[in-house]
């Protein structure tokens, strides 16, 4: 295979990697409206529309600026001018500013159950179905890996064997879906622990598979700004769990004495 791929129809040539995001939004929005569908939902459709403003707005923001951080020396001399502080994004900082923007709304419209349960999945198949797109993007894409003599590194063209650090990505979501589906068939899961472990669980992921990526540690910091980003995001739920451990035994000792 010679990277990166492009789909050839007669003298037009269309990037793999932009299929692959359509098909994502795509298919991960029609997953979506058809888990909707059929799941009950305390949340109206208008509720829902803020939301997803807020999530938006907060995941174009917070891509963009864990983007511009991944490389601070490039902040005052952009390659290829303005436009690289609009063109320059990733994931992770996407999911936590969305993160914030929901909590955001939500408090502002006063809606206190889980928006991000009826979206684990959609965003597992969107993300995969991306990752599939980077991957064939070759060396343009920048999400490649570090060079590895393991017999599966992959030569994206400049006789190079790398990490296939994006296939390690859609095993990973693989294996975090099958797991959610097997933990939910076991018991219930409780209102918003699905999305809670699907983030948890890709942060950890990209704060360990970004030891296999050729990006630079923070000066002085010994972690990528995506890093670190995982490390605060991965902090923030460690928190949220200890706390409701702990009012979740203050109830139950409160209720006992009243008993």
């Amino acid at each position: 295979m010679t990277y990166p791929v492009q789909l050839t129809f007669g003298s037009f040539h269309l990037p793999v990697h932009l299929v692959c995001e359509v098909l994502a939004y795509s298919l991960g929005y029609r997953l979506y409206t058809a888990l909707r569908a059929r799941t009950p939902d305390a949340i109206s459709d208008q509720g829902r529309q803020w939301i997803f403003v807020g999530a938006a707005a907060g995941a174009l923001l917070g891509s963009r600026a864990l983007g511009l951080l991944e490389h601070p020396a490039l902040l005052l001399h952009p390659p290829g001018g303005w436009l690289y502080y609009f063109t320059n994004k990733t994931i992770v900082g996407g999911f936590l500013g969305g993160l914030v923007g929901v909590e955001l709304t939500k408090k502002y419209l006063g809606i206190k159950t889980s928006s991000g349960d009826l979206m684990v999945y959609p965003l597992l198949l969107g993300l995969a179905i991306g990752r599939l797109g980077c991957h064939l993007s070759g060396l343009t894409d920048g999400t490649f890996g570090k060079p590895t003599r393991l017999p599966w590194g992959i030569d994206f063209g400049d006789g190079i064997p790398r990490h296939p650090t994006n296939l390690y990505e859609i095993g990973f979501l693989a294996l975090l879906a099958l797991g959610l589906w097997l933990a939910e068939r076991r018991r219930p899961l409780l209102n918003g622990r699905r999305f809670e472990l699907f983030l948890a669980g890709y942060l950890l992921f990209r704060l360990l598979v970004e030891f296999l990526k050729p990006t630079a540690a923070l000066p002085g910091l010994g972690l990528t700004a995506i890093q670190w980003a995982c490390v605060a995001g991965l902090g923030y739920y460690v928190w949220l769990w200890v706390r409701q451990q702990w009012q979740s035994k203050l109830k139950f000792k409160g209720g006992y004495g009243k008993f």
